[in-house]
């Protein structure tokens, strides 16, 4: 029962429980480090006392407000609402909050206006997504800020306690693997946008793989899209129009793999009797075209959850990964190439 009086302070819960204040602290904000009987040792004093943080006060003394921000330029509303997904799975029932901030990284004041958002937000720390999470002047500015940050990419960027990423060139030369074992020979690409570190990497296990296979990779096979459905649309009428005998092909991303389907319907061409098609993000659209789409499962919302945590509970930032595989999820837009009378 609480006692009438001063407020209880955290100081009264670490004397009367007889740990520190940093293991008071921890209990409060859910750290998953502590052992369950040290954790019901502090919680049933916090009960007893009644006592309360205060977010408020918390927040300045550590001069931050336990706000995380997600800063992203990403034409690409699913990975973006995955992400978002991600982080609230690992700040649930804490006294965080996440907000969501959209820059333009073709802007000459990008930075200056990111420097004005960390300075009246007081974040606790910012999630980064690619392709701005590619900008090494970004996290020195963080850094500079005292603000803690996590990039998100496709490749190593960064430190581990400041990195989550995927294996995209490996997965996508597995892509082309799966669809040589099948017979397709010729295979065309439809790529995301420059500028993006995901659509280069992606770019260049296609291209090592169909190499390694000794497949001829024609210019006018590669078409550049901008993650966007209407590019894939648009690409994918332009690389058959120019390339008739393409068997399969590998768009950078679902939405614009899921373009190419309307394109080849369009067209009259079957998936996939006479045209498979590949995706990447294993979006919910991959799911949900028919026929269900073949794709590489990116783990957008594990990889946002473990970035989150590393800013959340930096005492557990060295036990959250830092790579995370993407795997081939097999479907049934992938066929092999008819066979030519």
């Amino acid at each position: 029962m609480a006692k009438s009086g001063p407020a209880p302070t955290i100081n009264d819960v670490a004397r009367i429980a007889g740990v520190s204040k940093k293991t008071v602290s921890r209990v409060i904000n859910r750290s998953p480090l502590l052992k369950q009987a040290t954790r019901e040792k502090v919680e049933k004093v916090i009960a007893e006392l009644g006592y309360t943080p205060n977010p408020q006060a918390r927040a300045l003394a550590l001069r931050r407000n336990f706000l995380l921000g997600l800063l992203h330029d990403n034409p690409n509303a699913q990975t973006v609402l995955n992400f978002q997904e991600g982080v609230l799975d690992a700040i649930h029932d804490t006294e965080f909050a996440l907000v969501v901030r959209p820059v333009d990284r073709h802007s000459p004041a990008m930075l200056d206006d990111i420097r004005n958002f960390l300075e009246l937000q007081r974040l606790y720390g910012v999630l980064i997504l690619p392709p701005i999470s590619e900008n090494d002047e970004l996290a020195a500015l963080c850094r500079e800020m005292g603000c803690g940050y996590v990039r998100m990419g496709s490749a190593a960027l960064d430190e581990a306690e400041h990195l989550v990423q995927s294996n995209d060139r490996e997965m996508v030369e597995a892509v082309v693997n799966y669809l040589v074992e099948l017979g397709h020979e010729r295979i065309g690409l439809i790529e995301g946008p420059a500028g993006f570190r995901s659509a280069f990497e992606r770019r260049e296990g296609f291209l090592a793989a169909m190499k390694r296979h000794g497949l001829d990779m024609p210019s006018e096979a590669l078409v550049q899209g901008n993650y966007r459905f209407n590019s894939g649309v648009e690409a994918a009428h332009q690389l058959l129009s120019e390339n008739p005998h393409v068997t399969a092909i590998f768009a950078s991303n679902d939405e614009m793999a899921a373009g190419a389907y309307h394109a080849a319907r369009e067209r009259g061409v079957d998936v996939p009797t006479d045209l498979s098609l590949v995706g990447f993000d294993d979006s919910p659209i991959a799911a949900h075209i028919w026929p269900p789409m073949t794709t590489v499962g990116w783990p957008i919302r594990e990889m946002a959850k473990a970035a989150a945590l590393k800013l959340v509970a930096p005492d557990t930032a060295e036990a959250q990964p830092s790579n995370f595989p993407a795997r081939l999820v097999t479907r049934n837009s992938v066929a092999p190439p008819a066979k030519k009378i």
